[in-house]
């Protein structure tokens, strides 16, 4: 039996069908495709009572792997899991559909309860799992991370964090250069040991540092196997040290992994931390296939300017842009920049107005993702049997329809 129909610009992983159709059943993705080939699959009672619908695109439900809150509500600092699921919801109501939480860099007993906290949530289905940012990162390199809680690397904590998580430890940023973090009995080694993807970032290191790494997790990813990688780097450019042309560091590394296909490069696209035409390029070196879109976002993502936590940092967010706060007086940011407020689909629509075909931004906000997370098939696309996770669009790509598992999302103040 058909659930419902949806009809618009089908935007698919390598074209845009400009009369297409998704067909839900049982919460599943039955047909998606063109109406007249909806037609000769069967569809035709169902698809024929909707209308053409040529203003609105169809796009797959995004997918978010670096996201620390939303609403009002910082991922790091929940007391619950019902605080958290505002962050959540916040993300939801603008399109992202699959969604891991971020934490900051903290005391290990604060993310080991933080994430036995949002563990809850992918118990019950709401986020896909956690992305731990630090606490193995450089010094110098470290954002708007708490200097005083940076630490060498430990195996035996990123043990104790992927338990607390319940098996829902996604990914981890991690600096190649700070000690304990590669090499055999490492953190990149217990990462992958737990079936945690390691992200390469907020690193001061040389391009021979993050070489090694990205070495070691290929190989070590190669012989775990169980769908995961490659692996990632964390916001390309932020939180590195700058490319030069004499001492190249990790971006250099990094753009050649992703160029031969060892990694997959976040980039937060949202007009603060890049560049349009950064990300433009990027996209036209390595390709969208090795290309994930993020948002960075936290707690003020979709609320006013302001006071707001990120971890045990204080941020100041003035013309909605988030910075550390350099004094308790002050109302605009002085310090680093602290995340971001936008949405997901927000950073889609500002790639492509810099220029990033329609297809290809699409693609680097879903299927690869969910590629990144080993859910290729299930999540990020609209194809038969994937989840039914759907973002309809106008033509300008801001949201009017969001469902989940087939079902309606209240979009309520989106």
């Amino acid at each position: 039996m058909t659930d419902s129909v949806v009809r618009g610009r089908l935007v698919q992983t390598t074209s845009v069908v400009d009369d297409g159709v998704v067909v839900i059943s049982g919460g599943r993705v039955a047909f998606a495709g063109s109406v007249p080939d909806a037609v000769a699959a069967g569809h035709g009672p169902a698809v024929e009572q909707v209308p053409p619908a040529p203003e609105t695109y169809v796009l797959p439900g995004l997918v978010d792997l670096h996201n620390h809150g939303g609403g009002g509500a910082s991922f790091p600092d929940v007391g619950s899991a019902a605080e958290a699921l505002a962050g959540v919801l916040e993300h939801r109501r603008h399109g992202t559909t699959t969604l891991l939480a971020s934490l900051v860099t903290a005391q290990p007993e604060v993310l080991l309860d933080r994430a036995a906290v949002l563990a809850e949530l992918a118990v019950a289905g709401e986020i896909e799992g956690l992305h731990a940012e630090g606490p193995f990162l450089s010094y110098r390199r470290r954002g708007a991370h708490n200097p005083a809680d940076l630490q060498e690397g430990s195996a035996e904590l990123v043990r104790d964090l992927a338990k607390a998580a319940r098996g829902f430890l996604r990914t981890m940023t991690i600096a190649p250069e700070v000690p304990g973090v590669t090499g055999p009995g490492g953190v990149a080694e217990a990462l992958v040991e737990a079936g945690v993807l390691p992200s390469l970032g907020h690193t001061d290191g040389s391009t021979e540092q993050a070489e090694a790494l990205i070495e070691q997790v290929a190989a070590a990813l190669a012989v775990a196997g169980g769908g995961l990688g490659p692996m990632t780097a964390t916001h390309l450019f932020n939180g590195m040290r700058p490319l030069h042309h004499r001492q190249p560091g990790p971006i250099a590394a990094c753009l050649a992994a992703a160029a031969r296909g060892d990694m997959v490069v976040e980039l937060i696209g949202d007009g603060v931390h890049l560049d349009p035409a950064t990300v433009r390029s990027v996209f036209d070196m390595v390709g969208s296939g090795q290309v994930m879109l993020v948002t960075d976002a936290m707690a003020a993502a979709g609320m006013a300017d302001g006071r707001y936590d990120l971890g045990p940092m204080s941020v100041v967010v003035h013309d909605g842009v988030a910075r550390v706060a350099t004094s308790d007086t002050s109302d605009e940011g002085e310090g680093p920049i602290a995340g971001g407020t936008a949405h997901l689909i927000d950073v889609v629509r500002l790639a492509v107005t810099g220029g990033v075909p329609l297809v290809d931004a699409v693609r680097s906000a879903t299927s690869v993702p969910a590629g990144v997370l080993g859910l290729a098939g299930e999540v990020g696309c609209l194809e038969p049997g994937a989840r039914a996770d759907v973002l309809v669009t106008d033509a300008g790509l801001r949201p009017l329809r969001v469902l989940r598992h087939g079902v309606d999302v209240d979009v309520a103040g989106a």
